[in-house]
């Protein structure tokens, strides 16, 4: 198994009582609420605890894109990777990812990821993803067009980079006289896909198609939720005539470990009862508008974010393994339960949620980096050197 470190950057400086007049930290919060000087700290604070974990030994670290929000402030998340390739020297850098559906031009996606897969010396892990619902609100995209925009700009993006150009490009949604994209990617011949999804059933089916074989990431869902899409995916390709491995499947979870149960419980439950209850507030018709998902995956995504729906406590979200925390024995314990029985290769830590303070956060990504990982890395080589021996 693989560790990352996921950052959301959110804007932990925001005034808590908006929703005394607005319903979501999304899209109609207005920008009044955020404070340039407050955010310029913010920035170069998450910028920090990223690099550190490159000195600490983590595989790799992740970025994301959201847009009009105070859940995470990268909206261009190409320019935070950007900052971060100079500054590390052995992490992956996961853009997770761009949402292609949102461009009028996806050969922009083309030419930043090669960009810094050539300054990183192919330490690049392309994300493509839809985006949430709100982000169609945001950039007034017609979400019944997610799922054609999505898959004719990956095409264009991965035709680009392994073609050699110039060629024409004609499709329903993108026009091209000239593809010809410089530079070329380091890593020969593209970089690695991931895709993270909330659970739609078709993009399972097509990140699992043969032609593809890419990482898919399940996002913030049940343990329950969780395993069932695990599984999900095991069997699409095994209807497509192969085992999938568990390079191809992740897991993104917020975790929080300290000393002892008691202190990592007092010392998180504010902040992750804040992002719960603040940060992810968003009514449903912002997060899954009309058109986004087929009826089939309406109901497995409604299903599995309706576990977040109301008033969420540490321990709802715990009893429901949609977050870990406790002491490095107890996270260590039900870490290495979830991955026997699920079988994912990736583990992607939300180190910082919500609220939680530097001082937290450092000692948060410390704790589990020297007494969790190292752990699990051994436990889960153990089948792969036994098996080579």
């Amino acid at each position: 198994m693989k560790f990352y470190f996921m950052h959301l950057m959110p804007y932990a400086d925001l005034d808590l009582d908006y929703d005394q007049k607005y319903n979501s930290a999304w899209i109609t919060l207005p920008n009044s609420y955020y404070d340039p000087k407050k955010g310029h700290v913010l920035y170069n604070r998450y910028l920090d605890e990223l690099e550190y974990a490159d000195q600490l030994g983590f595989d790799g670290i992740c970025v994301n894109e959201h847009h009009q929000n105070a859940y995470g402030l990268m909206p261009i998340p190409a320019v935070t990777a950007g900052a971060l390739s100079r500054r590390t020297r052995n992490v992956k850098i996961a853009v997770l990812g761009r949402a292609l559906p949102l461009l009028n031009n996806p050969l922009v996606v083309a030419e930043e990821f090669t960009m810094l897969d050539n300054i990183t010396g192919g330490r690049l892990i392309a994300g493509f993803v839809r985006g949430i619902g709100a982000e169609y609100h945001a950039w007034g995209v017609n979400p019944a067009e997610s799922h054609g925009r999505f898959h004719e700009a990956h095409d264009l993006i991965v035709r680009a980079w392994t073609e050699p150009g110039p060629f024409t490009f004609e499709g329903k949604y993108y026009d091209f006289e000239y593809v010809n994209t410089w530079p070329r990617p380091y890593q020969q011949p593209r970089p690695p896909i991931w895709i993270p999804s909330q659970g739609s059933s078709e993009t399972i089916e097509w990140a699992a198609d043969p032609s593809r074989k890419y990482t898919y990431l399940q996002t913030f869902t049940p343990a329950a939720m969780l395993a069932k899409y695990m599984k999900m995916y095991k069997e699409v390709a095994e209807g497509y005539g192969y085992e999938a491995s568990e390079e191809q499947l992740g897991w993104s979870v917020p975790l929080y470990v300290a000393e002892t149960d008691e202190i990592a419980m007092r010392e998180a439950k504010p902040h992750i009862e804040t992002f719960l209850n603040k940060f992810l507030r968003m009514p449903k018709e912002m997060l899954l508008p009309p058109g986004y998902l087929s009826l089939k995956s309406m109901m497995g995504v409604m299903k599995a974010k309706g576990a977040i729906g109301g008033h969420q406590t540490i321990d709802s979200v715990m009893e429901k393994g949609m977050f870990i925390c406790g002491s490095p024995a107890t996270v260590r314990e039900k870490l290495e339960q979830y991955q026997k029985e699920i079988g994912f290769g990736h583990l992607l830590t939300l180190l910082q949620f919500g609220t939680l303070p530097a001082e937290l956060t450092r000692k948060n990504i410390e704790i589990y980096a020297k007494e969790v990982m190292p752990y699990l890395r051994d436990k889960t080589a153990a089948p792969v050197a036994a098996a080579g021996a």
